[in-house]
């Protein structure tokens, strides 16, 4: 019998009816405990999650950083390692593989590992236009690393420590439909709005991942959209569309890879650009009117972000 890595699974769950068994039948067998911080479903989400033999707690939502985060403070872990997995991902068999056979001879001084992750999209693995590879800090220590307070596009940070990158990948593989998928989209602009705009006028201090074009995956990620959002409104998601379809190959992924890489890097960008240009019509373009918009016609406070 194979021993299971000293891990723990957190996975945040809202009406995932749809995707959870698949995500707990993929990671079941290397994880001690599989907890699901569940934020008040309506579905049978809690119950399919407890018949596969996973904790369930509740806690409601702000934003994910919060949610993840209260995770680490509350459940009770007791494993020396925190697998962040999403209910709508699963892990393939090959990082499992991986898993078992080096993590247990990591030494302390290794507190973070990044692993790959691959897009599905209507059933087509994105594999161009700078979606693959993606490398993700996903597994790292108890006790060594926390979520970013940040509203979007937020990473789990190492506080001590030394990292490295594994072989073997996560599979985001959503299940919904494309009406789904736009509704989801919506709401993700107004929080990456919120974050270009911070970028610009300082709205909410931060201690995230320092933005590098030297670093790892996600600092110079960080990086390209300090100065992605310093591109004139509405210009910015051209650019980005053509750079990703054209010069980075995206057009390889074919039909459905036409459909992802136009709704995701120009679609999606360019309603994100509209979200910015309607709060500084509704309020000017000055850090007080900003949030007092921001705070008053979507109701979002600002200050919940580190809370």
């Amino acid at each position: 019998m194979i021993r299971k890595p000293n891990i723990s699974v957190i996975i945040l769950t809202l009406n995932e009816e749809r995707h959870i068994d698949r995500c707990i039948a993929s990671i079941k067998d290397i994880a001690k405990d599989i907890f699901i911080v569940d934020s008040y479903s309506t579905d049978r989400t809690c119950e399919a999650a407890e018949s596969l033999g996973a904790k369930v707690y509740h806690h409601t939502w702000v934003n994910h950083a919060i949610q993840f985060n209260w995770a680490l403070n509350n459940l009770p872990i007791s494993t020396d390692w925190v697998f962040k997995l999403d209910a709508d991902e699963i892990a393939t068999e090959y990082l499992k593989k991986q898993l078992i056979k080096r993590i247990s001879q990591l030494p302390e001084t290794i507190t973070g590992i990044y692993i790959g992750r691959r897009v599905h999209f209507m059933g087509r693995w994105i594999r161009h236009g700078t979606t693959y590879p993606l490398y993700v800090m996903r597994l790292f220590r108890f006790g060594k690393g926390y979520c970013e307070k940040r509203w979007m596009d937020e990473h789990i940070k190492i506080t001590e420590g030394m990292t490295i990158r594994i072989d073997g990948d996560i599979v985001d593989d959503n299940g919904n439909n494309l009406g789904w998928w736009t509704n989801k989209h919506n709401n993700y602009a107004l929080r990456e709005a919120i974050e270009i705009l911070n970028i610009k006028f300082r709205l909410i201090e931060k201690d995230g991942i320092v933005p590098s074009l030297r670093g790892f995956q996600e600092q110079r990620k960080r990086w390209l959209k300090i100065r992605y959002a310093s591109l004139p409104l509405f210009w910015r998601p051209f650019i980005y569309f053509i750079y990703r379809y054209f010069f980075k190959l995206g057009f390889l992924d074919g039909r459905k890879g036409l459909i992802w890489h136009f709704l995701q890097g120009f679609w999606y960008r360019f309603l994100v650009d509209a979200k910015i240009y309607e709060i500084y019509s509704k309020g000017g373009t000055d850090s007080k009117s900003i949030r007092k918009v921001i705070e008053q016609e979507y109701g979002i406070k600002l200050v919940d972000v580190v809370s």
